[in-house]
């Protein structure tokens, strides 16, 4: 799902930014400028964009899911939900890094999809969280105490700025050490995406090599 169409689906109408990304490899992934540094710089990191309410996402979460644990060590994930400076999708933003923190995301990841986009509940509010994740979570105070938590938010804004800064304009998409962009629309299916990421990984490992 594109930044539009989630757009569109939180009644907003917003102009996309310009991308600040060439085309390579006919198409299948974009170079990223300038490059953004990850937090651990001795990993190649990758960052997967998504949100609950992208279909697209739902589908490619199980594929993501059981590539991330093949990962060699010098490689760090992480998953980056999208806000787009949309309230609605800061609050589902709000609700994956709280299941993340809370060590609860295995168990409520796939219950999350399944709730906002089977469901059509808004899991971007504090009220309709709380009386979701009742007799989901062992401690659903503490996990509201979480949810509320400035860290959290800290972290929403964060993603906020990231997507931003990289130009995300569609989800799923997948960065690469912070200068490689692909996804389904470039590449072709989730899979080709995964398979892409593979190469562009290993790209990236020669680069800090000097090779």
């Amino acid at each position: 799902m594109n930044r539009r169409d989630a757009l569109k689906l939180a009644g907003l109408a917003l102009a996309l930014p310009a991308s600040s990304a060439a085309w390579a490899n006919n198409g299948t992934y974009q170079v990223l400028n300038p490059a953004h540094k990850g937090d651990d710089p001795s990993k190649i990191e990758v960052l997967e964009f998504f949100h609950y309410g992208c279909p697209h996402c739902r589908d490619f979460d199980p594929l993501i899911t059981a590539w991330k644990k093949k990962l060699p060590a010098d490689v760090a994930f992480r998953a980056v939900p999208a806000v787009w400076n949309n309230a609605q999708l800061g609050g589902l933003a709000r609700l994956y890094f709280t299941a993340e923190i809370s060590g609860e995301l295995g168990k409520l990841q796939e219950p999350i999809f399944a709730a906002v986009q089977d469901e059509k509940r808004p899991l971007f509010n504090e009220e309709q969280v709380r009386e979701w994740v009742t007799g989901k979570v062992a401690d659903p105070a503490k996990f509201m105490e979480t949810y509320k938590s400035f860290g959290v938010g800290s972290l929403v804004q964060r993603a906020d700025q990231l997507a931003r800064a990289m130009k995300i304009q569609g989800v799923p998409s997948v960065v690469v050490d912070g200068k490689y962009l692909t996804s389904a629309s470039m590449s072709g299916s989730h899979e080709n995406t995964l398979k892409v990421a593979d190469e562009l990984i290993e790209r990236a490992r020669k680069e800090r090599a000097g090779k």
